[in-house]
Protein backbone atom coordinates (compact mmCIF):
# COMPACT_ATOMS: atom_id res chain seq x y z
CA UNK A 1 0.00 0.00 0.00
CA UNK A 2 2.91 2.47 0.88
CA UNK A 3 4.44 2.34 -2.27
CA UNK A 4 1.42 3.28 -4.03
CA UNK A 5 0.20 5.68 -2.10
CA UNK A 6 3.52 7.50 -2.84
CA UNK A 7 3.00 7.36 -6.21
CA UNK A 8 -0.23 8.60 -6.15
CA UNK A 9 0.35 11.28 -3.43
CA UNK A 10 3.27 12.63 -5.55
CA UNK A 11 1.36 12.64 -8.71
CA UNK A 12 -0.93 14.68 -6.92
CA UNK A 13 1.84 17.27 -6.18
CA UNK A 14 3.43 17.22 -9.72
CA UNK A 15 0.31 18.24 -11.01
CA UNK A 16 -0.10 21.20 -8.32
CA UNK A 17 3.02 22.16 -8.75
CA UNK A 18 2.76 22.63 -12.49
CA UNK A 19 -0.83 24.59 -11.94
CA UNK A 20 0.81 26.98 -9.14
CA UNK A 21 4.14 27.59 -11.76
CA UNK A 22 1.66 27.77 -14.70
CA UNK A 23 -0.62 30.42 -12.31
CA UNK A 24 1.28 32.09 -10.29
CA UNK A 25 4.82 33.49 -11.78
CA UNK A 26 5.75 35.33 -8.10
CA UNK A 27 5.61 32.12 -6.55
CA UNK A 28 8.42 29.98 -6.40
CA UNK A 29 7.67 25.79 -6.13
CA UNK A 30 10.47 23.46 -4.08
CA UNK A 31 9.39 19.69 -4.22
CA UNK A 32 10.96 17.70 -1.06
CA UNK A 33 10.88 14.93 -3.85
CA UNK A 34 10.07 14.71 -7.78
CA UNK A 35 10.30 10.67 -7.95
CA UNK A 36 8.91 8.15 -6.03
CA UNK A 37 11.47 8.20 -3.31
CA UNK A 38 11.35 7.83 0.18
CA UNK A 39 12.60 11.33 2.15
CA UNK A 40 12.98 10.96 5.72
CA UNK A 41 10.15 12.98 7.82
CA UNK A 42 12.50 15.42 9.34
CA UNK A 43 14.46 16.36 6.03
CA UNK A 44 10.87 17.45 4.17
CA UNK A 45 10.25 20.51 6.62
CA UNK A 46 13.85 20.67 6.86
CA UNK A 47 14.01 21.62 2.58
CA UNK A 48 11.06 23.96 3.13
CA UNK A 49 12.90 25.81 5.94
CA UNK A 50 16.21 25.55 4.09
CA UNK A 51 14.32 27.68 1.11
CA UNK A 52 12.58 29.94 3.81
CA UNK A 53 8.99 28.72 2.05
CA UNK A 54 6.00 30.52 3.42
CA UNK A 55 3.64 27.46 3.20
CA UNK A 56 4.72 23.55 3.56
CA UNK A 57 2.03 21.38 1.35
CA UNK A 58 1.92 17.56 2.26
CA UNK A 59 -0.26 15.14 0.30
CA UNK A 60 -1.41 11.69 1.79
CA UNK A 61 -3.77 9.11 1.06
CA UNK A 62 -5.63 7.37 3.87
CA UNK A 63 -5.86 4.13 4.63
CA UNK A 64 -8.39 2.41 7.01
CA UNK A 65 -11.52 -0.01 6.70
CA UNK A 66 -12.83 -0.48 3.61
CA UNK A 67 -16.18 1.59 4.04
CA UNK A 68 -14.42 4.79 5.27
CA UNK A 69 -14.09 7.49 2.33
CA UNK A 70 -13.89 11.32 1.96
CA UNK A 71 -11.00 13.97 2.69
CA UNK A 72 -9.43 15.00 5.91
CA UNK A 73 -7.15 18.30 6.23
CA UNK A 74 -4.52 18.46 8.88
CA UNK A 75 -3.20 21.41 11.06
CA UNK A 76 -0.60 20.77 14.00
CA UNK A 77 -2.39 20.64 17.09
CA UNK A 78 -3.64 18.42 20.22
CA UNK A 79 -5.75 15.65 18.65
CA UNK A 80 -9.43 15.91 20.16
CA UNK A 81 -10.52 12.06 20.05
CA UNK A 82 -8.99 9.09 19.66
CA UNK A 83 -9.35 8.81 16.19
CA UNK A 84 -7.55 11.88 15.23
CA UNK A 85 -4.32 10.41 17.76
CA UNK A 86 -4.78 7.13 15.42
CA UNK A 87 -4.17 8.83 12.47
CA UNK A 88 -1.22 10.81 13.68
CA UNK A 89 0.36 7.69 14.84
CA UNK A 90 0.01 5.89 11.90
CA UNK A 91 1.18 8.72 9.67
CA UNK A 92 4.53 8.63 12.58
CA UNK A 93 4.84 5.25 12.18
CA UNK A 94 6.82 5.84 8.98
CA UNK A 95 10.07 7.14 10.81
CA UNK A 96 10.74 3.90 12.01
CA UNK A 97 12.08 3.29 8.26
CA UNK A 98 14.47 5.54 9.26
CA UNK A 99 17.87 4.66 11.05
CA UNK A 100 18.49 6.19 14.46
CA UNK A 101 15.22 7.89 14.18
CA UNK A 102 15.41 8.15 18.75
CA UNK A 103 17.81 10.41 17.95
CA UNK A 104 16.88 12.55 15.20
CA UNK A 105 13.12 13.32 16.50
CA UNK A 106 14.51 13.42 19.76
CA UNK A 107 13.48 10.23 21.56
CA UNK A 108 9.52 10.42 19.73
CA UNK A 109 7.78 7.22 20.37
CA UNK A 110 5.12 6.52 17.54
CA UNK A 111 3.23 4.12 19.39
CA UNK A 112 3.28 6.91 23.40
CA UNK A 113 -0.34 9.26 23.00
CA UNK A 114 2.38 11.52 25.52
CA UNK A 115 5.21 12.13 22.71
CA UNK A 116 2.23 12.70 20.17
CA UNK A 117 0.25 15.31 22.90
CA UNK A 118 4.30 17.07 23.01
CA UNK A 119 5.04 17.00 19.44
CA UNK A 120 1.77 18.70 18.91
CA UNK A 121 2.51 21.92 20.73
CA UNK A 122 4.92 22.44 18.10
CA UNK A 123 3.93 25.03 15.34
CA UNK A 124 1.56 27.10 17.66
CA UNK A 125 2.95 30.76 15.97
CA UNK A 126 1.65 29.25 12.92
CA UNK A 127 -1.85 27.53 13.86
CA UNK A 128 -4.01 30.65 12.43
CA UNK A 129 -2.36 30.16 9.01
CA UNK A 130 -2.37 26.81 8.79
CA UNK A 131 -5.84 26.66 10.03
CA UNK A 132 -6.82 29.18 7.49
CA UNK A 133 -5.18 27.56 4.47
CA UNK A 134 -6.75 23.96 5.65
CA UNK A 135 -10.30 25.23 5.36
CA UNK A 136 -9.76 26.75 2.24
CA UNK A 137 -8.55 23.13 1.06
CA UNK A 138 -12.17 21.26 2.66
CA UNK A 139 -13.83 23.87 1.07
CA UNK A 140 -12.77 23.19 -2.19
CA UNK A 141 -12.91 19.55 -1.82
CA UNK A 142 -16.63 19.76 -0.67
CA UNK A 143 -18.24 22.60 -3.01
CA UNK A 144 -16.11 22.33 -5.99
CA UNK A 145 -14.69 18.98 -6.37
CA UNK A 146 -17.69 17.18 -4.51
CA UNK A 147 -15.91 14.98 -2.45
CA UNK A 148 -16.87 13.87 0.49
CA UNK A 149 -15.01 16.11 3.57
CA UNK A 150 -14.18 14.29 7.01
CA UNK A 151 -12.84 17.71 8.28
CA UNK A 152 -10.66 19.88 9.40
CA UNK A 153 -8.95 18.31 12.24
CA UNK A 154 -5.80 19.01 14.18
CA UNK A 155 -2.90 16.65 15.59
CA UNK A 156 0.86 16.26 16.28
CA UNK A 157 2.08 15.16 13.17
CA UNK A 158 6.35 14.72 12.73
CA UNK A 159 6.35 15.89 9.43
CA UNK A 160 5.07 18.88 10.49
CA UNK A 161 6.66 19.13 13.41
CA UNK A 162 10.05 21.18 12.25
CA UNK A 163 8.17 23.25 9.64
CA UNK A 164 8.93 26.90 10.62
CA UNK A 165 5.79 28.06 8.38
CA UNK A 166 1.83 27.76 8.26
CA UNK A 167 1.86 23.79 7.07
CA UNK A 168 -1.10 21.12 6.55
CA UNK A 169 -1.21 17.58 5.83
CA UNK A 170 -4.20 16.66 3.09
CA UNK A 171 -5.28 13.19 2.96
CA UNK A 172 -7.02 13.27 -0.40
CA UNK A 173 -9.00 9.46 0.21
CA UNK A 174 -8.95 6.02 1.15
CA UNK A 175 -6.79 3.94 -0.71
CA UNK A 176 -8.66 0.90 0.94
CA UNK A 177 -12.13 2.02 -0.27
CA UNK A 178 -12.30 0.25 -3.87
CA UNK A 179 -14.15 3.38 -5.42
CA UNK A 180 -11.81 5.95 -3.62
CA UNK A 181 -8.69 3.82 -5.01
CA UNK A 182 -10.22 3.94 -8.39
CA UNK A 183 -10.65 7.96 -8.12
CA UNK A 184 -7.42 8.82 -7.03
CA UNK A 185 -5.57 5.99 -9.29
CA UNK A 186 -7.22 8.12 -12.02
CA UNK A 187 -5.33 10.70 -13.83
CA UNK A 188 -8.48 13.03 -13.98
CA UNK A 189 -9.29 12.29 -10.36
CA UNK A 190 -5.61 13.35 -9.91
CA UNK A 191 -6.14 16.48 -11.41
CA UNK A 192 -9.42 17.29 -9.67
CA UNK A 193 -7.77 17.05 -6.48
CA UNK A 194 -4.52 18.95 -7.28
CA UNK A 195 -6.98 21.70 -8.78
CA UNK A 196 -9.11 21.91 -5.89
CA UNK A 197 -5.94 22.57 -3.82
CA UNK A 198 -4.47 24.79 -5.99
CA UNK A 199 -7.80 27.43 -5.80
CA UNK A 200 -6.94 26.94 -1.96
CA UNK A 201 -3.76 27.85 -2.31
CA UNK A 202 -4.55 30.95 -4.69
CA UNK A 203 -7.23 32.35 -2.45
CA UNK A 204 -5.00 32.04 0.52
CA UNK A 205 -2.03 33.88 -0.84
CA UNK A 206 -4.44 36.52 -2.38
CA UNK A 207 -6.58 37.10 1.02
CA UNK A 208 -2.94 37.06 2.73
CA UNK A 209 -1.98 39.69 0.34
CA UNK A 210 -4.52 41.79 0.84
CA UNK A 211 -4.39 41.67 4.59
CA UNK A 212 -0.84 42.74 4.66
CA UNK A 213 -1.54 45.45 2.17
CA UNK A 214 0.94 44.05 -0.74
Amino acid sequence: MSAREAAVSLKIILELGRLIEANEPDVKVVYTRKSDVFVELADRAGIANKNNADLFISVHCNAGPAAAYGTEVWTMGTAKTDANLAVAKRENAVILQEDNYKARYGGFDPNSPQSHILFSLFQSAHVDNSLRFAQKVDYQFKTKVGRKSRGVKQAGFLVLWKSTMPSSLIEVGFLTNRNEERYLNDKSGQSYMASGIYRAFRDYKNELEAMNGD
